[in-house]
């Protein structure tokens, strides 16, 4: 593989677009980059996430992600494009399943919160949430991939799923809402 990226800075951007992978400029507002900033945003959570402790399995089913995520970002970033595939959504219900086998039913609403690795989990859920409403927001304008739409879907439950096991793996519960607690 030759150098990618041999300058930094081109300055190209400095009026408020940028290029997509495909040549065409646009506006570094538009939602296709919103969306785009979102997911980078979202691997770079997962990555802050993988600088913890967490078992070996969970490990690499996040690094995986990482790496789909990444090839999202490539189909947002060449329109017309779609890496992703159904695959990737079974292997994420596969997932699902497997690590809320485990886990007690839901019975109440739960809070972010407990473990870090756990809080980290439910950050990485909010921010996959709304790159999730940035992919349908860009999708109400322009063709992108459903299987990458589907892919965040799934993704936020599993995020969810896996805060709830790291709490469990820390020997914590699930910090619950409680819609009677005190106010100061």
């Amino acid at each position: 593989m030759g150098h990618r990226l041999s300058k930094i800075y081109t300055r190209t951007g400095d009026a408020g677009t940028t290029g997509l992978a495909d040549g065409s400029r646009v506006a570094k507002d538009s939602p296709r980059i919103a969306a785009l900033g979102d997911l980078d945003e979202l691997n770079s959570v997962i990555g802050l996430l993988l600088t913890e402790e967490l078992p070996e399995d969970i490990r690499a089913l996040l690094t995986g992600i990482q790496h789909d995520l990444f090839d999202l970002g490539g189909e947002m970033a060449i329109p017309g494009s779609a890496l992703l595939n159904e695959k990737g959504i079974g292997e994420l219900e596969a997932a699902i399943d497997h690590y809320n086998a485990a886990l007690g039913p839901l019975k109440e609403f739960i809070l972010p919160g407990g473990a870090r690795p756990a809080a980290l989990a439910h950050l990485a859920r909010a921010v996959c949430r709304r790159a999730e409403r940035q992919l349908v927001a860009v999708a109400g304008a322009e063709a992108i991939s459903e299987a990458g739409r589907k892919y965040v879907n799934r993704l936020s439950d599993l995020l969810f799923v896996l805060g709830r096991s790291l709490n469990r793996i820390a020997g914590r519960g699930d910090v619950l809402w409680r819609k009677d607690r005190k106010r100061g």
